[in-house]
């Protein structure tokens, strides 16, 4: 299947991830400097992506995205990713009370 999504992950001036999907390279490109074309990429459909200057990328998402992201969300998420999470607590159902043994049947 082909990636036909590009997707521009940044941070808003309020901190929170703003993200920009495209229908193609061009979208990225009138914002950023194309420096290479990605040619060693384990998912082949990214090879010969543009590489742009001050963008990590191109990596993929999902099935039909191509994502590229500036290096500070790249280091924030990677932190996310990377501290352990607390493991999930599993309840245990309440036991039924016991039921007293009845004396006159003992």
């Amino acid at each position: 299947m082909t990636k036909d999504t590009w997707r521009l992950v940044t941070r808003g001036t309020d901190g929170e991830l703003v993200i920009h999907d495209f229908d193609s390279a061009d979208g990225i490109l009138r914002s950023h400097l194309q420096v290479g074309a990605d040619d060693c990429s384990t998912d082949l459909a990214l090879r010969g992506a543009p590489v742009f200057r001050s963008l990590i990328g191109p990596m993929p998402e999902g099935r039909n995205i191509i994502r590229y992201e500036t290096p500070e969300v790249f280091e924030t998420l990677t932190k996310e990713w990377a501290t352990p999470k607390p493991p999930r607590r599993r309840g245990r159902k309440p036991q039924p009370a016991a039921i007293p043994a009845d004396p006159t049947h003992g």
